[in-house]
């Protein structure tokens, strides 16, 4: 019996010593085919438009193609499944956002666990969003519109996408950190029509949809919603600077299934990064309306659960469930 043990254990220690270099070589020469990006928006979204200039540059720096695949549906929750459940080889990436985190919370029931079973690669863009409101609405400025608010209880429409999106979490947060009561208003389709007529007065929308209405006067920004100015927007102060610790922004990254191998995870971040160091690139991320963001894994794995948290608060205020 002790003879048996210590060949297992020889073996258990000679397969272990011949794995490593096995993983190594495999991240020396990855990718050797073209690997999927798969998002979870339809084609012509900014998640879309952003996650091709990813896989162009990742082409472009690993010579390999890395295929955009749209897999729309279940705010997002098709994609997230489908690579949770993929070969852990690096060729089946995941387009991550801030929907990833607050579905985790939005819905009751999911096939899968975001932060256990998504292993985050590397952050990619911020985007602020804009408060705005149609011209009619008297507030010229943050204080203005909740003071006019608080006035107004119930009053004041606040136009989304939808459950769970940006602009309606962005305003949850308005709501949970001022005392407002703004009444959201979920749309299906195009919600600019209601919101340049006056039905709906307000919303929380991504900046680079929403700068042409400010530019043309048409919708009046009061603030954005970052932590620091925009450069698209100079002009427009922070929400912070008026509700001290209020942030709500768009992010995109990339994730993999659980257990890829850490050095096709380390070689992807750091290929991801040196390319967001490009000017170039830079330059076409900061012309979408936002910044680019490098992380090491561990600062992009931090900040995905502390936005997951985040947003579990600002959901369960809300009381919102999924569409």
């Amino acid at each position: 019996m002790n003879l048996l043990r210590r060949r297992f254990l020889h073996l258990a220690a000679v397969a272990v010593a011949l794995a490593a270099p096995s993983r190594i070589a495999m991240a020396q020469t990855y990718p050797t085919r073209p690997a999927r990006i798969i998002v979870g928006f339809s084609p012509g979204t900014s998640s879309d438009i952003i996650a091709r200039l990813i896989g162009r540059c990742l082409s472009e720096r690993l010579g390999q193609q890395f295929i955009v695949e749209n897999r729309p549906g279940a705010g997002t929750n098709i994609a997230a499944d489908s690579v949770v459940h993929a070969s852990p080889d690096g060729y089946s990436l995941l387009w991550v956002t801030q929907t990833n985190a607050i579905n985790a919370t939005l819905y009751d029931t999911l096939n899968f666990n975001f932060i256990r079973d998504i292993q985050p690669v590397a952050s990619i863009l911020r985007v602020p969003a804009v408060l705005m409101v149609n011209p009619s609405l008297p507030a010229k400025t943050v204080p203005e519109f909740i003071a006019y608010a608080k006035a107004n209880p119930g009053k004041i429409n606040m136009a989304s996408p939808g459950n769970g999106s940006i602009n309606h979490v962005a305003g949850e947060l308005f709501n949970m950190m001022t005392g407002a009561d703004l009444v959201h208003v979920p749309y299906r389709g195009s919600m600019f029509p209601d919101l340049l007529g006056g039905q709906v007065q307000v919303t929380f929308n991504p900046l680079p949809s929403s700068i042409d209405f400010i530019r043309a006067g048409m919708l009046r920004a009061l603030a954005v919603t970052s932590a620091t100015r925009s450069d698209a927007l100079p002009d427009t102060p922070t929400m912070a600077e008026f509700v001290p610790g209020y942030e709500a922004t768009a992010w995109f990254g990339i994730g993999a299934p659980k257990n890829t191998p850490t050095e096709i995870v380390d070689k992807l971040n750091a290929e991801i990064n040196a390319g967001l160091a490009d000017p170039t690139f830079k330059k076409q991320l900061a012309d979408l309306g936002g910044a680019a963001t490098p992380m090491t894994i561990a600062d992009f794995t931090k900040f995905i659960a502390d936005e997951t948290a985040k947003w579990a608060k600002v959901v369960k205020f809300s009381g919102a469930k999924a569409d």
